[in-house]
């Protein structure tokens, strides 16, 4: 058989020599053959590119046979390594002090050791490769080494063991025979297996079984020490009613003879002369305590009191054990009755001087409520006697125009104008101090814009902070709250106003934070500071730190002022200060619902505007304060219908036969009818009829009536630009001057 041009089975060498022969053959039979078209030639292009492809072939195929080799080498050696790691794994578990076994993700076994399952000796021949995990739980609940917990079945352990191989971390004790303790805790792999290992702890279990009874007696010397030493009678039954343990402090509590206390006695022999020495306290009869110890109805926690003749009084505490066994103690309780009772008498007689003293403290009170009443009065009659004066005071001034009389005229009637308005704030706050000690100042909680009120007050309080080089900011605040406006307003009033007053240099900030549930008002100033012994003391009335403040700066009431209106209000107020760097007060409002508010009316005062040949009708029955009035009024261009008294006002618009424009009526006239029934007898006639009250009354009541009555309230001294915004807002005009 002859062979192929080239055998695949050959070995390169082979291969390359029968390659280079028929390269030679074909280059001489080109060199013979004679080709005129060049045949020749191309065939002798074709077999030398036949020969370069055998060439790259032959070269790969080399670089194949070299890889292949590498590769099969690498291969052996990490089967190698692989033994060996096996090998070692092998080797490293076994030294392995506790019994180990490895399953799979699958739950199948891959390897364990020899101590694994060491002390189930059925189930060890059963511990190879590819056993599944309820295959292995199966073989063990079967073991004739295992030692169930009375009453469970191996196929409920298994169940129950299956169960727990699905939990994270597993470690629980299996009892062995004879009495074998082992510790199985199982881990999981980062792929999903299973680690179980297995740890003999009988040495454990026994050693904590001897601390255990150890710790037992121990404790039955410590109880009975206790017992032995301890002030009560305590006796201790089982749960078939026989004594098993007392003190000595039974027998002298009870009288019992020594043959009685002995261990078994029974609870009715012990307790036999119980009712002949001793009478049951109230609610408890023998038969009760014979019902409680027979256990049929339960034995919840009892106590009663047993007395003896001659003064002996046991409390009784009795309660069931775990065991249903039972114990009672006896507390001699002779002394504490003695004392109680003593206490009674003494109680009665110290109620009898109590009652006494109270009468005395009544009296005492209620003089002490008359003249706080009487300030009260006194100082609302002098306040609205001064008011008096003060308001025709301020309208004559009023009355005087700049550009009437010389300039040193003009500065004495601003610097007198001034003066009044210091007058005006003092009893003002007079007045509001009197109020809310009284306890008679009524709020109103409603919500309250905040943005709204802290404008207000910014436009209050510029001019003031310029006049004394001082930066005054307002930060900017849109939230709702909770509160009286009118006190939020005097509060804040108060407290910006003391900060400016006593702020040489710098700036007095106003700021609001939201504080959950809450806003915080905060007013920071950096004037001295106040000293921290000093801190309580401003709230005090006619209290000032600086004593360099004059009286026409106030009277020290502004702080106690704010301090009362917090309290009323239930605003907390705070203080934090450092001297020489400033002050900062704070008061928290509650926060409202923004959508609760309703929006805020149109302005009830235009601003002030052309008022001539307005008809006011004013009746004032004071003749200074009406003149004072008469007068600032007739220099705006207003015709003036004036009057004494609301009888005569009436006669007047009788006789004239015409309806005024507006009405401006003082409250208080005197005996005869009121400004609040005059305007109600006008409007009567004229409904929609403009018109103000004025009244140095600050109650809120004369407020509510004013605006029932579809009336203003101008309180005295009368503001000359709150009258003028009056008459000129654009309602005043419009009745009809008809006659009545």
């Amino acid at each position: 058989m002859t062979d192929t041009i080239l055998n695949p089975a050959d070995p390169p060498a082979r291969q390359i020599e029968k390659l280079l022969t028929i390269s030679r053959v074909l280059m001489r039979r080109v060199e013979q053959i004679t080709d005129d078209g060049g045949a020749a030639y191309a065939q002798f292009q074709r077999a030398a590119m036949l020969e370069d492809q055998v060439r790259e072939r032959t070269r790969e195929l080399e670089r194949a046979l070299d890889l292949l080799n590498a590769s099969n080498a690498a291969l052996e050696q990490a089967n190698r390594e692989i033994d060996r790691a096996r090998q070692n794994l092998a080797d490293a578990i076994e030294t392995v002090q506790e019994g180990f076994a490895l399953f799979g993700p699958d739950d199948v076994l891959v390897m364990s050791n020899s101590r694994f399952c060491v002390h189930l000796t059925d189930v060890r021949p059963h511990l190879t490769p590819g056993l599944t995990f309820s295959e292995y739980i199966a073989l063990v609940s079967r073991s004739a080494d295992l030692e169930l917990p009375e009453g469970e079945t191996p196929e409920a352990w298994a169940v129950q063991r299956l169960r727990r191989h699905m939990d994270q971390h597993v470690i629980f004790n299996v009892r062995m025979r004879w009495d074998h303790w082992v510790q199985v805790s199982e881990h999981r792999t980062a792929d999903g297996g299973t680690v179980v290992l297995q740890t003999d702890v009988t040495d454990l279990i026994r050693l904590e079984r001897q601390e255990m009874g150890r710790l037992l007696d121990d404790q039955e010397r410590l109880v009975r020490a206790t017992l032995d030493h301890i002030n009560q009678g305590v006796a201790i039954f089982d749960r078939s009613q026989r004594l098993v343990g007392w003190n000595a402090r039974l027998g002298l509590l009870l009288a019992l003879p020594m043959v009685r206390m002995r261990v078994g006695a029974e609870f009715e022999a012990l307790f036999d002369g119980l009712a002949r020495q001793f009478r049951f306290g109230e609610g408890m009869t023998a038969e009760r305590l014979t019902a409680w110890v027979d256990g049929r109805q339960g034995r919840p926690p009892l106590t009663f009191e047993l007395r003896r003749d001659r003064g002996l009084i046991l409390d009784v505490f009795a309660q069931e054990m775990p065991d249903k066994g039972f114990l009672f103690s006896f507390t001699d309780v002779t002394a504490e009755r003695r004392a109680v009772e003593d206490m009674a008498r003494a109680k009665e007689t110290l109620e009898a001087r109590v009652v006494e003293r109270t009468l005395d403290l009544e009296d005492a009170l209620a003089q002490a409520e008359r003249a706080n009443a009487s300030r009260s009065r006194f100082v609302a009659a002098a306040s609205h006697d001064l008011l008096q004066p003060l308001s025709a005071a301020k309208l004559f001034l009023s009355s005087v125009s700049g550009s009437e009389v010389p300039p040193q005229v003009a500065e004495v009637v601003g610097k007198a104008q001034n003066a009044l308005h210091s007058v005006e704030g003092i009893l003002a706050a007079l007045l509001d101090i009197s109020r809310l000690e009284s306890g008679k100042a009524a709020v109103s909680v409603v919500p309250v814009r905040m943005g709204q009120l802290l404008r207000q007050l910014s436009d209050e309080f510029a001019p003031v902070a310029a006049a004394k080089g001082l930066e005054l900011t307002f930060r900017p605040c849109e939230a709702v709250v909770l509160s009286d406006a009118q006190y939020l307003r005097r509060i804040l009033q108060n407290l910006i106003g003391n900060a400016l007053r006593y702020t040489d240099r710098g700036r007095v900030l106003v700021a609001a934070r939201t504080r959950g549930r809450m806003l915080r008002l905060e007013v920071w100033d950096t004037g001295p500071g106040i000293p921290e012994e000093e801190q309580e003391n401003i709230f005090k009335e006619f209290h000032r730190v600086a004593a360099r403040a004059s009286a026409s700066e106030g009277l020290g009431l502004g702080l106690a002022i704010v301090e009362r209106a917090a309290a009323l209000l239930g605003h907390p107020l705070g203080l934090s200060s450092r001297p020489g760097r400033g002050t900062v007060f704070l008061l928290q409002v509650p926060l409202a619902d923004p959508s609760l508010v309703a929006e805020p009316p149109s302005p009830g005062m235009a601003p002030p505007g052309d008022v001539e040949g307005r008809i006011a009708l004013l009746v004032e029955n004071d003749a200074e304060v009406r003149r004072a009035m008469v007068l600032l009024l007739e220099k705006w261009g207003v015709a003036v219908i004036e009057a004494s008294s609301g009888e005569e006002a009436l006669a007047l618009i009788e006789d004239l036969g015409i309806l005024p424009d507006a009405v401006i009526a003082d409250q208080h006239l005197g005996a005869g009818m009121s400004g609040l029934a005059l305007v109600s007898r006008l409007q009567a006639r004229a409904p929609g009829l403009p018109a103000r009250l004025i009244s140095a009354d600050r109650g809120e009541a004369l407020a509510e009536a004013a605006r029932a009555a579809g009336a203003g309230l101008l309180r005295k001294p009368v503001d000359p630009v709150a009258l003028r915004g009056f008459l000129a807002d654009p309602s005043v005009g419009r009745t009809t001057t008809k006659g009545p």
